[in-house]
């Protein structure tokens, strides 16, 4: 261990039952105990701005853990909005289902093998291209078309649509 990671061990040993009681008292108990460790990781990332002085290395945890902080708060109330915005559309949606209910198609869906049918499910559900769901899969483009071939050839045959 270099002078400079000893140096941040011990202020980390020093400061961490004060930085974990300002997040308790923050965020509760749940969640505290991540954000000293999302702390302790950006810490070590900048070891190197550490300063020498042991009071001022202890109110430089506390800038990081404050930056941390923020950085969750903000993370949650964007959590909260398109929780808002799920919830908006559910009930929108719910209103107005469409006439058969799709009822068919969702049942040849399920039938697929699990990567055809989320594969189409991302393509027509989503509205994603083949392109983002091929990256969202993490397969290449040209397994997802061929993929996406597959599922409408099957799915064709499950609902009794012939191509002329």
């Amino acid at each position: 261990m270099n002078r400079a990671d000893a140096r941040l061990t011990r202020a980390l040993a020093a400061a961490s039952p004060d930085l974990l009681a300002y997040f308790r008292r923050r965020v509760g108990p749940d969640d505290a105990p991540d954000l000293l460790g999302e702390t302790m990781v950006v810490a070590w990332r900048r070891v190197d701005k550490l300063p020498d002085d042991g009071d001022r290395a202890r109110m430089w945890l506390f800038v990081i853990a404050r930056n941390t902080l923020l950085n969750y708060q903000r993370g949650e109330r964007r959590r909260w909005a398109l929780a808002d915005r799920i919830r908006q559309y559910m009930v929108h949606d719910a209103a107005s289902p469409a006439a058969d209910n799709g009822a068919d198609v969702r049942d040849a869906i399920a039938r697929l093998d699990a990567d055809l049918g989320e594969l189409v499910r991302l393509v027509h559900w989503e509205r994603m291209t083949l392109v983002q769901a091929a990256e969202l899969l993490g397969i290449p483009d040209s397994t997802a078309r061929t993929r996406y071939a597959r599922a409408k050839d099957q799915l064709r045959a499950a609902l009794g649509v012939t191509v002329s």
